[in-house]
């Protein structure tokens, strides 16, 4: 077949790629001219014959609004437009709603395989009319993984981005699980080699996966994580998949804990936990990490320089509870 491809960055440029790879023509625009193919939308609009089908990977938001507004000034009855990234899928809604007044169809797309997707074959969750998502089909076989799996028709328009925002969501909750075990493990003085142990469970356990098969290249190429900041953006998905339990009386606990714990690795120092550390001194005389006094050393858990309530109470004191 042959498709337009708008956005040519890590994904889509490998997705192009891997659609030529599968014989498909290919008019790719970018506006870095130095992996465009052509010089405008509307240039690649011309050069795609009827009907078109133009898949679109920018960044979600008003980059992608634009684009799908533009696109829809182009196009024309019968034509389809994809939209590949990490829209939220109520603006998958809009689209469709502003494109089918020009009768050009809309299919919305979640895309899952990163930088891995050109060799192994992209997850695709797709939403869309039967026609529509038939126009499109020669390019999802050819972008999802070899096999019978990695690839549905998720249901209607919305339905793509829908699926994949929430395969984002367990995908947080997958990973905090991981980095919470792999720090106990660390912290107790008891495994001799954490990493080994991670790699073990790759095979004949429940809880091995892709993700893990990654954390354990990302531990063999720097052993205890040594130099990476413990700092995790979120990309958006997280948070709409919390927004969308709430909204549907849906309890989504550990997907929203791992997202919150992503909030909290952008403190340095957390005003939350000074308020927390603050108040188990208050109730139960615990003592808190201090400033270093001039002349002498901070204080810590086990330190002499205590708060006022640590030392009416004494730091052996085993009457008062370690938390209520």
């Amino acid at each position: 077949m042959d498709i337009g491809l708008i956005g040519l960055g890590k994904m889509g440029g490998n997705m192009r790629e891997r659609l030529r790879n599968g014989g498909h023509t290919v008019v790719g625009y970018d506006r870095n001219p130095e992996v465009s193919d052509v010089a405008s939308l509307e240039e690649l609009v011309d050069k795609l014959p009827s009907p078109k089908v133009v898949w679109v990977m920018v960044p979600s938001g008003d980059p992608t609004r634009e684009t799908v507004t533009a696109l829809g000034d182009l196009l024309g009855k019968g034509d389809v437009v994809v939209d590949g990234g990490n829209s939220r899928w109520t603006d998958d809604l809009a689209h469709a709603e502003m494109l089918a007044k020009k009768d050009v169809g809309y299919v919305d797309c979640g895309v899952s395989g990163g930088v891995w997707g050109l060799e192994n074959g992209y997850a695709l969750m797709y939403g869309g009319s039967e026609d529509d998502v038939a126009k499109v089909q020669p390019a999802f076989d050819a972008l999802k993984p070899e096999g019978e799996f990695g690839s549905v028709h998720a249901g209607k328009v919305g339905a793509g981005h829908f699926s994949k925002m929430v395969h984002n969501g367990i995908e947080y909750a997958i990973m905090q699980a991981y980095a919470e075990g792999w720090e106990l493990l660390e912290k107790v003085d008891l495994t001799d080699n954490v990493t080994e142990v991670f790699r073990s469970w790759r095979e004949g356990t429940v809880i091995r996966s892709w993700l893990l098969d990654l954390l354990v290249a990302a531990l063999d190429d720097e052993p205890g994580l040594e130099g990476i900041a413990g700092y995790a953006e979120d990309s958006g998905e997280g948070r709409w998949t919390v927004e969308a339990g709430i909204e549907n009386a849906v309890a989504t606990p550990a997907i929203t804990a791992a997202l919150f714990a992503r909030f909290v690795s952008r403190q340095d120092d957390s005003p939350a936990m000074k308020a927390v550390a603050a108040m188990r001194n208050q109730f139960g005389g615990h003592a808190m990490k201090t400033e270093a006094p001039k002349g002498g050393d901070a204080a810590g858990e086990s330190g002499p320089a205590q708060s006022g309530a640590a030392k009416e109470s004494g730091s052996g004191d085993q009457s008062r509870p370690a938390e209520s």
